[in-house]
């Protein structure tokens, strides 16, 4: 994919956005969500390639031009340093022919850890460049907002609010989000369900006005760039178990709400 193969809206009247724009904006604009016009295929690489290089590779083609291949390549390397396991999403063999694929190891043990300490740089990374700043607004139940808060933390260009059901979340996680020590961070306990706290975040995207004004943006996953960078450890995953078409592997995921 290059700079000439955008994102469409899954509703078809939001206009064609090249990735640097669809990471900014989230939801289109329409209502819809941002997916790439065209797929490209991605080649298998090295089993042993370290997971930030196999990051960059399989970003590549959808990020195109729109970011230089050394600064992705960095961001990447930067992102996932803070992971405890150098592998990142390390396998471990259950037996019979089964694995576990670890998503805990990074700064606050959640899987969307791996996802999202890439698009808080990635942010910054897009804002600095134009001199522009956005704000990130979401609702949790929990480990979204550690992780989210965690991932845009030391970004110069974003700020961030998060909502949270009072008394709904556990305390380690209440902790995570209400104990970061950064001026960009705000965390707001709202005397409800997290059902109300999302009804709040979606009147602010849905107010156009407001939303244009205050430059709002998503790191859930209606945004491109979330989803995008947690297929990473599905490739990664296929190619340590040395996957192929006459040997497929079969993912079970466990979900939450």
């Amino acid at each position: 994919m290059t700079s000439s193969s955008q994102y469409i809206s899954t509703r078809g009247t939001a206009p064609r956005l090249g990735f640097n724009d669809t990471l900014l904006a989230g939801l289109a604009s329409d209502g819809g969500l941002y997916v790439p016009e065209e797929w490209p295929s991605v080649k298998h690489g090295s089993t042993d390639a370290p997971f930030a290089q196999r990051a960059a590779e399989i970003l590549a083609p959808f990020v195109g031009d729109d970011i230089d291949s050394h600064a992705l390549a960095a961001m990447c390397r930067d992102a996932y340093a803070t992971f405890r396991d150098s592998h990142v999403a390390p396998l471990r063999e259950l037996g019979d022919n089964r694995w576990l694929l670890e998503l805990f190891h990074g700064p606050t043990l959640a899987f969307k850890d791996v996802a999202l300490q890439l698009v808080g740089r990635l942010f910054d990374h897009v804002l600095t460049a134009r001199g522009e700043r956005i704000t990130v607004v979401g609702a949790t139940s929990g480990d979204t907002g550690s992780a989210a808060i965690d991932g845009v933390k030391h970004c110069a260009n974003v700020s961030m609010v998060i909502l949270y059901p009072q008394g709904r979340i556990s305390e380690v996680q209440r902790r995570q989000m209400t104990t970061v020590h950064s001026a960009n961070v705000h965390t707001v306990a709202i005397d409800g369900s997290f059902d109300d706290c999302q009804d709040l975040v979606k009147a602010m995207f849905n107010d156009r006005a407001f939303r244009d004004q205050h430059r709002l943006a998503a790191v859930n996953s209606i945004n491109w760039a979330r989803v995008l960078a947690q297929v990473v450890y599905y490739f990664t995953a296929i190619e340590q178990l040395h996957a192929s078409d006459s040997a497929p592997v079969s993912f079970s995921v466990p979900t939450g709400n």
